[in-house]
């Protein structure tokens, strides 16, 4: 494998950093045709501990904190790893906070599942470890999620005897202001370029932060309906500027109660599915969408 996928052998330091040149997700890689995964570069230190990362969906964020994980679990059981360099601290370590899940079992809905592994990282991590954190707060409502992944950003960069290794990718914008207030946390931002009203995922991580979310472009890359598209912009404008809000109010329905056997026709995630337009899409975009769909499942 290290042969036929060019992998190199990793460097083992005691410093506290990861330092990876041109590394690569090991699985997606070679899923994807020949040359199309776009690698990149990671430098956590001891100096900049944790990478505040924006973009918008399907941009690639997951798949980068992914690869830097499993490079970094490669390495420590002594394999070679994807990438051109690779320089390694050893972890004690790596926890993950990443995807969405209820249990329904013991009543628990996502949002309590995603806050008691949280609160398990948050006991458990030493300096030595390596966090990597997707959307934390999402599960909640919007002031209550940007709190909640406030609080955990600060109390994971501003405790200089705490100070793990950690990559946090948010869609709460606001938290990019935390670098002006803590020299241990850098932005990072997954590149896009506008095409009109499209855009194109770059799949690159570079410095700063992204400028917005870009969540109707990538809607309209899902296939959604124009009309309904046009409204979210509309929407989207309005609330922008602090104006208010004109709701289209739904015509009157009578409710009834269905049976436990009232089944739609068709399944509204099976009809998204239908609409996808996979001739626009690359190989990439569509195993993005994979990835996006299990998460919602």
């Amino acid at each position: 494998m290290a042969i036929r996928n060019y992998y190199v052998r990793p460097q083992f330091m005691n410093d506290g950093q990861v330092s990876i040149t041109e590394g690569r997700h090991p699985v997606v890689e070679v899923v994807l045709e020949p040359g199309k995964f776009v690698p990149n570069d990671t430098l956590i230190s001891k100096n900049h501990h944790l990478a505040l990362i924006t973009g918008p969906n399907m941009a690639g964020k997951s798949t980068y904190m992914r690869q830097v994980a499993l490079i970094v679990l490669m390495a420590h059981i002594g394999s070679f790893v994807p990438a051109k360099k690779a320089v390694i601290s050893l972890v004690d370590r790596i926890f993950t906070r990443v995807g969405a899940s209820d249990d329904l079992a013991a009543g628990q809905s996502t949002f309590m599942v995603e806050m008691q592994e949280v609160a398990h990282i948050l006991k458990y991590a030493t300096p030595k470890s390596l966090i990597i954190l997707d959307e934390i707060g999402r599960g909640t409502a919007t002031y209550d999620g940007l709190s909640i992944a406030w609080a955990v950003a600060e109390h994971l960069v501003k405790h200089p005897e705490f100070n793990p290794k950690t990559l946090f990718a948010t869609h709460y914008h606001e938290l990019t202001q935390l670098q002006d207030d803590f020299s241990g946390l850098v932005n990072l931002h997954v590149g896009v370029k506008e095409q009109g009203e499209d855009i194109v995922f770059l799949h690159k991580i570079l410095p700063g932060c992204a400028d917005r979310s870009y969540g109707i472009q990538v809607a309209r890359l899902a296939g959604l309906p124009q009309e309904l598209l046009q409204r979210a912009k509309t929407l989207l404008q309005e609330l922008e500027s602090s104006g208010p809000v004109h709701v289209i109010p739904a015509p009157t329905q009578v409710m009834t109660q269905g049976t436990l056997f009232d089944v739609p026709q068709i399944h509204p995630l099976l009809q998204e599915i239908k609409q996808i337009p996979l001739e626009d899409m690359t190989a990439r975009q569509a195993l993005q969408y994979l990835f996006d769909l299990q998460e919602r499942i």
